[in-house]
């Protein structure tokens, strides 16, 4: 990767985007990135520039000087459809708007599955309404479409390894799931960014562990106790019952739950794969982490943080 290379990172500071400025710098790029609050620590930093997506002046800031912006800030678990649309559309849209005006020459736009599906969840719908946005610009944009990501300091799918702890983790009905670890996310990200091939523009990818077809939910779960050391029981969830058990968790924990409708929504849905028709080609990237090194790797991290 080249340092001469002027990255504008949104997103900077959760959990994917912690990890790509922190590859892009053992990299010697030294990025731009959004961060609500100011942040002091030790070591190699990007260059912060303190601001929200509702600030325009602190995405031209952010903009200013920069050859590429990877836009991977969004909202994942929100109250409401305007909350949403807020944080994932108009969100986008300023992060467009502000590239543009800075005569930024590529833009890379961290989606997600849920994108195929917009009618079936707020998010999904969301995520799509912002890849419309990226593919309206006059940018030279790329579109990749996670699935779900997992790996050190991941708050969600850690839900999951705490299940597996006690040796029963309840999954959906039926369908598969792609996953991939953030390590390698991290790293296609930043290849999408500093890498001149041709095949990057104007496409859409949906990367994922290297297994065809992702993961029967099942086998997933089984997966996940093995890295915890488990056995585990692996019930599959009547919709009904997930559904009851996302009311719940709105009522007892409010805009602070996990399990919303909207998310029960998405899960119940059967195909949560990344689509071969979108595959990253292998000449460009492939993922190295191996899922079940992977899953280890991410059970000790929990354990070494005492997160359980």
């Amino acid at each position: 990767m080249s340092g001469e290379i002027r990255l504008a990172v949104t997103g900077g500071t959760g959990f994917v985007g912690s990890h790509v400025l922190e590859q892009a710098l053992a990299a010697g790029l030294r990025p731009q990135a959004l961060t609500r609050r100011q942040i002091v620590a030790d070591g190699p930093q990007p260059q912060w520039i303190e601001g929200t997506l509702a600030d325009p002046a602190a995405l031209a800031r952010l903009c200013a000087g920069a050859d590429v912006v990877l836009h991977i800030a969004g909202a994942v678990n929100v109250p409401s459809w305007a909350q949403f649309a807020a944080a994932n559309i108009a969100g986008t849209q300023a992060v467009v708007d502000a590239a543009q005006a800075a005569g930024v020459r590529r833009f890379v736009h961290v989606s997600s599955l849920a994108a195929r599906e917009p009618g079936l969840s707020d998010y999904g719908w969301s995520k799509a309404g912002a890849e419309d946005v990226v593919r309206a610009s006059t940018l030279n944009w790329t579109i990749i479409r996670p699935p779900a990501v997992y790996g050190p300091g991941d708050a969600d799918m850690f839900e999951m390894f705490r299940s597996a702890r006690w040796g029963v983790l309840p999954v959906p009905p039926h369908g598969n799931a792609s996953i991939i670890h953030v390590d390698d996310l991290a790293r296609l990200l930043l290849l999408a960014c500093v890498e001149g091939n041709a095949a990057w523009s104007k496409s859409v990818f949906e990367p994922d562990d290297g297994r065809a077809g992702g993961w029967p939910h099942g086998e997933l779960a089984t997966a996940i106790g093995a890295a915890m050391g488990r056995r585990v029981w692996t019930p599959a969830l009547p919709g009904a019952v997930l559904t009851a058990a996302a009311r719940l968790d709105r009522l007892v924990r409010g805009d602070k739950a996990r399990l919303t409708p909207d998310r029960a929504r998405y899960m119940l849905h059967d195909d949560w794969a990344s689509h071969s028709a979108y595959a990253v080609p292998a000449h460009l990237w492939s993922a190295r982490i191996a899922t079940s090194v992977g899953l280890a790797q991410t059970a000790a991290w929990y354990r070494s943080k005492q997160w359980f």
